[in-house]
């Protein structure tokens, strides 16, 4: 009787002991940490490298090394910080108002400031998508559109190669709403 009460509470244990470990969250350490707009916005200087210019401001390859890996907190910089560069294309005091404003040299020079702002946001929301479709979303279809709305802005940026960008003052974070990080 004694010898059956200990072989259940074995079996039992060893069960638990046994259970997957796929559950375990690996995710890689936080590479990402929070910054004002004015720290990773990429509409200064000239046209042509927008792309290029992302990807100084965000780990771009490192974080599709491991899209599974990225952690909670990276993820929601990176959400965050699409969010900042739309306000700055689209809210009082951003791109859309201030080409309004603007004539001339200055309003080209904001319109390819916008485009590059452009490429800031679709890059970030097109890495923040794959993040989740490798952990476990189905977004492939969003994926895919925002992709070509990505590729059109880069064509856009490289056709303004040279020309003078602007960008605007815009007060915004990559922190996300809600949470200390």
């Amino acid at each position: 009787m004694y010898f059956s009460k200990i072989a259940v509470l074995f079996a039992l244990a060893a069960t638990g002991l046994s259970a997957p470990v796929d559950a375990v969250d690996k995710r890689q350490a936080k590479i990402l940490s929070v910054q004002d707009y004015s720290q990773f916005q990429v509409s200064d200087g000239t046209g042509g490298n927008a792309l290029d210019e992302v990807a100084q401001k965000f780990p771009i390859d490192q974080i599709k090394a491991n899209l599974a890996g990225v952690s909670k907190d990276d993820l929601a910089i990176l959400q965050a910080a699409r969010v900042a560069a739309e306000g700055a294309e689209t809210d009082a005091g951003g791109f859309n108002e201030a080409i309004g404003k603007a004539s001339g040299a200055d309003a080209d020079a904001l319109k390819v400031g916008k485009i590059k702002n452009k490429v800031l946001k679709l890059q970030l929301e097109v890495l923040a998508l794959q993040v989740q479709q490798a952990q476990g979303a189905d977004n492939q279809a969003k994926i895919d559109a925002e992709q070509k709305k990505l590729d059109n802005n880069v064509k856009t940026d490289k056709a303004s190669a040279g020309k003078a960008s602007q960008s605007v003052t815009f007060n915004a974070t990559s922190q996300p709403k809600g949470g200390k990080i």
